[in-house]
């Protein structure tokens, strides 16, 4: 799974790079007992963005992205349960749902409500993208319809 970040990250360019970097660092607040939202950006920004991992160097990421995107998908989180839970099946609860998509289902429903300087179509595609990096087909698959249905509610 290693490879295939590394492929997306040298490809995406520093704003890609950010959003795989939010759906992993919000995936470590969710792990964490008790999770320090401003000790999690801090190590990223001076730590992971950009570093040689495994051997492979990583493109540096929009640190200012990846703050803005991290803070307002932790923070608001309550808010993107509210918002993506009526999209979910009635066997499938929010608290159900694997935490790298849950991750990613807050990063991009804050993106699609409060970045509306960055297009519906590539906030979809960029968080699709992050999650082929961690799942098959089926997982992306469902990232694209709940983000596509939710940017048709919040972008009118």
């Amino acid at each position: 799974m290693a490879q295939q970040r590394n492929k997306q990250n040298k490809q995406g360019g520093p704003r890609s790079a950010a959003r795989l970097a939010v759906v992993q660092a919000h995936y470590q607040l969710l792990m964490a007992d008790e999770p320090k939202l401003e000790l999690v950006t801090k190590e990223y920004i001076d730590h992971r963005l950009g570093a040689e991992l495994e051997g492979e160097q990583f493109v540096d990421a929009d640190a200012e992205l990846f703050s803005d995107i991290l803070k307002g998908s932790w923070e608001r989180r309550q808010e993107w349960r509210d918002l993506i839970e009526p999209y979910l099946s009635k066997e499938w609860s929010f608290d159900r749902l694997d935490k790298i998509l849950l991750a990613t289902l807050c990063a991009g429903s804050y993106e699609l409500v409060a970045r509306i300087d960055v297009p519906a179509a590539v906030v979809i595609n960029e968080y699709v993208d992050v999650t082929h990096g961690f799942y098959e087909r089926a997982e992306a698959s469902f990232i694209n319809s709940i983000l596509d249905k939710l940017s048709k509610d919040v972008r009118q």
